[in-house]
């Protein structure tokens, strides 16, 4: 089903009613709001989407009777007097989608209308489940509407109404006003009037409604009746409410001018990453009101042309920076962030502990399952990371061959197009290109290997290899009856392209070391994919033969060296692995290593570690690394850190996100994906592996691989990747993929996609989260693209 929108309309203020707990009177609240709008000769609208108990109570009804002809509505009527989920277990239970998504049209169509204000009214409290058991709070947040909410003015209503506005806080709402009846004993109204003041809420309170009489009859209805028609006329006319009326209204209003002219003003304040500002309008930048799940809520020119909304729903297709694990505005993250913040704030960590570091250095370790890895290393993000790791890396090289760095130029081993960030240190790990060829301080030290690329070309998997490779190393492209067959190493390690990647590989390291006198400190290695370099997907043979090589001939790089006697000791040369954007489920399993079979000394991760909430790395290494900075002097410690070291909301919360993982990865959360790539692709013999799989469907990578305009694709965990043909040969600044970028931008009548393109690679990802709904509506969205 299509996602739906948040719900922001020009013409229509459009607020939630929600009560601080059940009984304070939501109800009639709204019937006041509703009657001093009509009372104005506008008009009002009430919408209660899901109602429980008898007809004639039902706060519709109600509204019916005693709200001046408000306009009303109800979408799913149970007849049992309980708790929504409850009550729903006699009859068909609406699907959370279904219920947001009648909200929304219902909205939409009074929008389009001459309603003025429309109130959409909760059941119960601020955590009371709906039909399908889920806090009302997570329910209805995808429409993010602005709160009224109506405290508790009865015993305990202090702490309840203040409760329920923390929650709502928590989870991204805006409460714009407070509603309660005031009491002379308990005086609640007054307590709370000065706490919300303090955060700019206005509050107030009503006169309490005339009570129920004790006895029903003819009699007493009729009076009851006549009592309530009396309290909404008086009530409905007090100038505290004519004027909180006019305040929704205007922060409406308010709010709609911020977010148009919100791209304006970042053109003039923001110095945008990785864009070159030359030519740049403001119409360019995309204005984010919200985001939630897998989608942001933008702000702009192209929204759909079925609904006069503001917002409209666009798909996260670069997953955050590849950061977005747990879908935006998670609230368990969130509750989890909150927590630590109120337990530490932030606390300096050199020379101390506290617990989340310590439980996350545990989790994280049997997480990756490394036997190798006994210590972690805290930073804030991959590129300081990755600094750390080279450090790591060359400092164990020197040592164990005795070189002094300050006098030799100690280099790296890696392969072309890798990329492993922004900071000063790891850019001169890569080879020259776009993002470093015009930093001043660049001198790139190293030898990056060309290598043979793995993609779906006309509906078959293969391995191609580069023209310039292919004499080097005496062997032309190969196919591949699935992508699991590509990942069997077990078979492949055997076979003759296996020598031929060995050869290649070793007699270059010893030309590299002999004839040019180089000296190599770290193999690093972006298992499976390179991203940055243009989603790059390497044989991971080939990535394989190049870490046996390394570590089975020492020799190559010092040559009195031989291979350690305890197998957890590096040999050769350390090898780093830079599983930023690869690690920790992004390709399907904990560790992108386990495709290769390899385990290396040292490791670094990013990115998925804290879901996507909250910058935090971790550098983990092997023992044997860790030893080598241990010395009686202070200048031998690894004099690397950050003010925000292992930050405690950052760790708390990365427990949580790795908890959360290893459980989908336990109970089966992904079982309907694999099963997809275990089954029989249509030109394979045999089934894939369960263990090799992707969010993205078989049969959408095989339709892509055979549209005109497409060159390859490939698909793997929640990556998606899809090169454009380009007469020019491509690169990242060729701009071949702009044309499907700007379709997906455009999107259907229900939502767009927001996508990253590297020159002639559009890229998409899922959070591992990603509904297959969802997926398989962004799929007919790029089948109607591309076919």
């Amino acid at each position: 089903m299509p996602p739906v929108g948040a719900g922001l309309w020009r013409s229509l203020p459009a607020h939630q009613v929600y009560g601080a707990n059940t009984n304070v009177g939501k109800t009639i609240v709204s019937t006041v709001l509703c009657n001093a709008i009509q009372n104005q000769r506008k008009k009002a609208a009430f919408l209660k989407p899901v109602s429980t108990g008898a007809l004639d109570d039902a706060d519709d009804r109600h509204l019916s009777r005693f709200g001046a002809g408000t306009l009303t509505k109800c979408l799913y009527q149970f007849d049992e007097p309980v708790s929504p989920h409850l009550a729903a277990k006699q009859k068909m239970i609406p699907r959370d989608d279904d219920l947001l998504a009648s909200i929304h049209q219902t909205l939409s169509d009074w929008a389009r209308s001459d309603i003025d204000l429309a109130l959409v009214e909760t059941a119960g409290g601020v955590h009371s489940p709906g039909p399908n058991g889920n806090s009302q709070a997570d329910l209805y947040r995808p429409l993010r509407l602005p709160i009224v909410l109506v405290a508790d003015s009865r015993l305990g209503g202090i702490s309840s109404s203040i409760s329920a506005y923390e929650s709502l806080v928590l989870r991204g709402y805006d409460i714009q006003s407070v509603l309660l009846f005031r009491d002379d004993y308990y005086q609640n109204h007054e307590y709370l009037a000065d706490y919300f003041n303090k955060k700019s809420i206005p509050l107030v309170s009503l006169s309490a409604p005339p009570p129920r009489p004790a006895v029903e009859n003819v009699d007493t209805q009729a009076k009851d009746e006549e009592a309530m028609y009396s309290y909404y006329r008086q009530v409905s006319a007090e100038s505290d409410i004519l004027r909180l009326l006019e305040e929704l209204n205007t922060k409406n209003q308010s709010r709609i001018a911020r977010l148009e002219e919100m791209a304006d003003r970042a053109q003039d304040l923001i110095w945008y990453p990785f864009t070159q500002h030359q030519g740049m309008k403001s119409k360019d930048i995309t204005v984010i009101d919200s985001a939630h799940d897998d989608y942001f809520q933008t702000f702009g020119s192209s929204q759909s042309k079925k609904s006069n909304a503001e917002l409209r729903p666009t798909f996260d297709g670069s997953a955050s920076w590849w950061t977005q694990g747990l879908g935006h505005g998670n609230p368990d993250l969130s509750l989890s962030a909150a927590y630590a913040a109120g337990r530490y704030g932030h606390v300096m960590f050199a020379g101390a502990v506290h617990e989340p570091a310590l439980s996350l250095a545990d989790r994280l370790l049997k997480t990756i399952g490394n036997p190798r890895f006994t210590k972690v290393f805290y930073t804030d993000n991959g590129s300081t990371g990755m600094e750390v790791a080279v450090k790591m890396g060359l400092r164990a090289a020197c040592d164990r061959y005795g070189w002094d760095a300050s006098q030799e130029k100690i280099s790296i081993l890696g392969l072309k197009g890798s990329y492993h960030g922004d900071t000063i240190g790891v850019m001169d790990c890569s080879e020259p290109s776009t993002f470093n060829q015009k930093v001043e301080w660049y001198r790139g030290r190293g030898h990056w290997f060309d290598f043979p690329l793995v993609k779906m070309v006309n509906g078959t998997w293969k391995v191609e290899v580069p023209a310039e490779l292919k004499a080097e190393l005496g062997s032309e492209d190969a196919q591949f009856e699935s992508l699991g067959s590509v990942f069997d190493l077990e078979k492949r390690l055997s076979s003759e392209a296996a020598e031929r990647y060995k050869t290649y590989i070793h007699s270059t390291i010893k030309d590299l070391v002999e004839r040019h006198g180089m000296k190599f400190g770290a193999l690093i290695l972006e298992p499976v994919i390179l991203g940055a370099g243009g989603m790059l997907f390497c044989d991971p043979l080939f990535q394989r033969c190049l870490t046996d090589v390394v570590r089975d001939h020492p020799e190559l790089f010092s040559p009195n060296a031989s291979s350690p006697k305890s197998a957890p000791s590096w040999s050769g040369l350390p090898v780093i692995f830079d599983e930023v954007f690869t690690g920790l489920y992004r390709l399907g399993r904990p560790s992108s290593a386990s495709f290769l079979d390899v385990h290396p000394d040292i490791a670094v991760n990013a990115k998925l570690l804290t879901g996507g909430l909250i910058p935090l790395c971790t550098t983990v290494a092997s023992q044997e690394i860790f030893d080598t900075f241990s010395s009686p002097e202070k200048s031998d410690a690894l004099l690397h850190g950050h003010s925000y070291t292992a930050h405690a909301v950052g760790c708390t919360v990365a427990v949580d996100s790795l908890r959360t993982m290893d459980d989908m990865d336990k109970n089966g959360s992904w079982d309907g994906f694999k099963a997809d790539w275990d089954s029989k692709s249509a030109n394979s013999t045999s089934s894939g592996s369960s263990d090799v799989w992707s969010v993205w469907s078989q049969s959408l990578l095989q339709d892509l691989s055979r549209a005109e305009a497409v060159e390859s694709v490939f698909g793997i965990g929640t990556v998606l990747s899809v090169s454009l043909r380009d007469a020019q040969g491509g690169g990242y600044t060729s701009t071949a993929a702009k044309g499907l970028q700007q379709k997906l931008a455009a999107g259907g009548d229900q939502f767009n996609v927001h996508s990253r393109v590297l020159g002639n690679v559009l890229y998409l990802m899922s959070s591992v989260t990603s509904k297959p709904e969802s997926l398989q509506e962004l799929e007919k969205l790029l089948r109607s693209a591309l076919i």
